[in-house]
């Protein structure tokens, strides 16, 4: 059965009407006299977490019309109306008695932390990215030592208990507040707040439990990884402190360029030259592709800039082999730079038989060719 909170003016026992400063003077007041660390009595605790969840409330402008007009409805999920589990986790209520009363509520013992990441990069070559490949990666990295197997004692030696904080992992230091005495709490210095001390270090890691080890990893390259993309390998980074796991190795992947082959998305790209007579009679002739050669089919009055597509010769989708891109042949149009006697003679005759003296040509010219074939690309998908 759920319990009703009380009127938080009812807790701190002043009136609707009561100033800011009343309303401050009234938790000082309660909050002395609830503290845990002053009162040990039974239901102090839950007395003291329901007056500083009063006070949050109450001294906040926009909370405490919040709640004026809605009740304990207007402030749910905005500091006031929580459930609490011990006065550990106060928070924002342990701040505010700090406020007041120059001391600490939380404890701030060891606790236990994950191990750092770590980040590589290996290049590979354009086919390896396309099919995948297994690739073997060196690493310097921080392991578990392997003489004490982390205990950072010398084997046959434990650690001590702390001699400062007697194995409690906290010091406690009683200060002089202008309401009385109160507790401060931090961690040990030490030990750390562990509350045990290495007495005779490890010889081999010198009481750290960790060495710096040079290691060797395989790491499984999915096909169709594009540059710039990272493998995570789980576990594979800096060791965990008290038993937290540890962290995560990310490895870069980048792509060393191909000889002829360019990668736009799935497709392959590759640039074709052909000279003007093949463009204007066409022709069939055979192209690299990345897994061999293949035969393609050059049209009559082909222009440079021209694109035919091979279906499905392209890079494989990463997740899904049996998805995969095509091949694009860009077709470049040649002009020769010199001429023989009878190549002019033959290509004038030539031009002489067009009706207005010249033939259609578009200018264009193979530099910056991947570039330019971008748009061409996408308008035939």
């Amino acid at each position: 059965m759920t319990t009703s909170k009380r009127d938080y003016y009812d807790v701190l026992g002043v009136s609707r009407g009561a100033s800011d400063e009343e309303i401050k003077k009234a938790f000082r007041k309660l909050a002395m006299e609830y503290h845990p660390d002053r009162n040990k009595a039974s239901g102090a605790s839950e007395k003291f977490k329901e007056v500083s969840e009063a006070y949050q409330v109450l001294s906040d402008s926009k909370k405490r019309s919040s709640y004026d007009t809605f009740g304990h409805a207007g402030v749910e999920g905005n500091g006031g109306g929580r459930d609490f589990d011990g006065f550990d986790n106060f928070g924002g209520f342990g701040d505010i008695f700090d406020a007041f009363f120059g001391g600490s509520t939380r404890r701030s013992p060891q606790s236990a932390r994950r191990g750092a990441d770590l980040q590589v990069e290996v290049i590979i070559d354009f086919e390896k990215a396309v099919f995948g490949a297994d690739e073997e990666i060196e690493i310097r990295r921080s392991e578990v030592c392997t003489r004490c197997h982390g205990a950072r004692s010398e084997p046959g030696t434990s650690l001590q208990t702390c001699p400062q904080c007697r194995g409690s992992g906290e010091v406690r230091r009683n200060q002089q507040g202008i309401f009385g005495h109160f507790t401060h709490v931090t961690p040990c210095s030490k030990c750390r707040g562990e509350g045990q001390v290495v007495t005779n270090p490890c010889s081999n890691c010198r009481g750290v439990g960790t060495q710096v080890s040079d290691r060797k990893l395989a790491v499984s390259v999915p096909g169709g990884i594009e540059s710039g993309t990272q493998i995570r390998l789980t576990g594979e980074g800096e060791p965990g402190v008290n038993g937290a796991p540890s962290g995560d190795l990310y490895v870069g992947v980048r792509v060393r360029d191909h000889k002829f082959f360019r990668r736009h998305g799935y497709d392959v790209v590759y640039m074709q030259g052909i000279n003007i007579a093949q463009a204007a009679l066409g022709l069939s002739l055979n192209v690299p592709t990345l897994e061999g050669e293949a035969e393609i089919v050059i049209p009559r009055g082909t222009q440079s800039g021209d694109v035919i597509r091979l279906k499905s010769q392209g890079v494989p989708h990463l997740g899904n082999k049996r998805l995969r891109g095509d091949q694009l042949v860009s077709v470049v149009v040649e002009t020769p730079k010199s001429l023989t006697d009878e190549q002019r003679e033959l290509l004038t005759r030539l031009a002489e038989t067009f009706a207005d003296g010249s033939a259609s040509h578009d200018g264009e010219k193979p530099e910056g060719w991947f570039d330019k074939l971008k748009n061409s690309i996408v308008g035939e998908e």
